[in-house]
């Protein structure tokens, strides 16, 4: 439709302008259909940058209920941002908090019959086990077959140390296992 049709100050245009606010409404009701989530986790402010990460931090891949991704969505918060919805998914508070590593500033929604019941704040845990590699190429844990385990120096560092070599990295430049 051409943009004059969108405002209804004519009225002979009146039908058209009708027509185009039952679709918008229709256009609503369907994408309401699609992201309404009866029970699941919604994670929220993800990073863009950092969705992909997030995913494979939480092993998504091999999620069986249905998973709803948006990627590069506008944000007045972040100018763009990223969203995953789980259903029929609840997280422990172990599991969520390993996303601090990628994303520390998510919003984390618990999901009841379609309505919001709980909202959880990311907290770095004082210990990671599995999740970063180390970056000390002479570590065990890249010689030997073990898993890493990092241990967090405080927010104000915002450095984790490895527990069998002591390096320390930088959460900016943390990579994952």
């Amino acid at each position: 439709m051409k943009r004059q049709e969108h405002f209804c100050a004519d009225e002979s245009k009146g039908q058209a302008c009708m027509d185009y606010a039952e679709t918008r409404k229709k256009s609503r009701e369907v994408q309401l259909q699609v992201a309404a989530l009866e029970n699941g986790t919604v994670i929220d402010h993800i990073p863009s940058s950092k969705l992909f990460q997030v995913i494979s931090l939480l092993h998504l891949e091999k999620e069986r209920s249905a998973v709803t991704i948006g990627y590069n969505l506008k944000s007045r918060k972040m100018g763009h941002k990223s969203i995953i919805k789980i259903a029929d998914k609840f997280f422990s508070d172990d599991e969520i908090n390993q996303l601090s590593v990628v994303a520390p500033n998510v919003t984390l929604s618990i999901i009841r019959d379609y309505e919001v019941v709980e909202k959880k704040e990311v907290r770095m845990p004082e210990e990671l086990i599995g999740i970063v590699r180390c970056d000390n190429h002479k570590c065990i844990t890249n010689n030997e077959p073990m898993q890493t385990r990092f241990h967090f120096l405080g927010k104000e560092r915002g450095t984790l140390q490895c527990h069998y070599c002591n390096r320390e990295i930088s959460l900016s430049e943390v990579k994952l296992v």
